[in-house]
């Protein structure tokens, strides 16, 4: 009985590797580095939509500790971007996703500002529990933003966040060191993926046949056992 073993050239394996780092490249993969510590970011991190489609994305707090107000602006291109909707999520008694406590006494979150202005491409929310309330600790999103792409282009989701703590009794609320990450929108194009296709399609071959040309038949090594 034989045993065939097929060894690829290592260049050949090159090329296959790069071939596979192009597209991924591509296709836009975004890889954010880990932040130790408080995050409040744009999640999911990069959005896509064609021109004339909506799409959601949320402002989330990671690992927070003692919570108890927020103060959030998101920026992005008013010619490429239009908001058609903010969910808050806040209360987390009503929005178990969400972030910050209601006050057994008055279930609500007190809400000091919340407004969209659409000709700057801006959204500001500055909101904060009641006492008796106890913080928030953990994980949530704080608000969730539907928009619609009304013309071709790509542009970032920049965050702007301050967060507070729940003060001890008779003293003053202290900010929460935290980490801030942006989001960025990026338009569909058809054509961008006829492009794609069609370069992948010729690197492919062109990695098939310089392989033969450069190296012939593959080796072969025969073993009897």
């Amino acid at each position: 009985m034989r045993n065939v073993h097929f060894r690829m050239p290592h260049i050949t394996q090159r090329l296959l590797f790069t071939l596979i780092w192009l597209m991924l490249f591509l296709i836009g993969m975004n890889v954010v580095q880990a932040s130790s510590g408080t995050v409040v970011k744009v999640d999911p991190y990069a959005s896509y939509a064609n021109v004339g489609e909506a799409f959601t994305t949320n402002v989330t707090i990671v690992d927070v500790q003692n919570l108890y107000g927020v103060d959030v602006t998101l920026y992005w291109n008013a010619s490429v971007l239009q908001v058609v909707n903010v969910d808050l999520r806040l209360g987390v008694e009503s929005h178990p996703d969400g972030v910050l406590h209601e006050s057994p006494s008055s279930p609500y979150i007190f809400v000091v500002e919340d407004n969209v202005t659409q000709d700057q491409g801006m959204y500001r929310l500055a909101a904060t529990s009641m006492a008796p309330a106890p913080s928030f600790n953990g994980t949530g999103n704080i608000v969730r933003i539907t928009f619609n792409v009304t013309s071709p282009g790509n542009c970032s989701l920049h965050l702007e966040t301050k967060l507070w703590d729940r003060p001890p009794q008779g003293q003053v609320s202290l900010p929460i060191a935290h980490t801030t990450i942006d989001g960025s929108f990026n338009v569909i194009s058809e054509f961008s993926h006829v492009i794609i296709l069609l370069l992948f399609m010729f690197v492919s071959f062109f990695a098939i046949v310089y392989s033969k040309k450069a190296f012939g038949r593959p080796r072969l090594r025969l073993f009897d056992s």
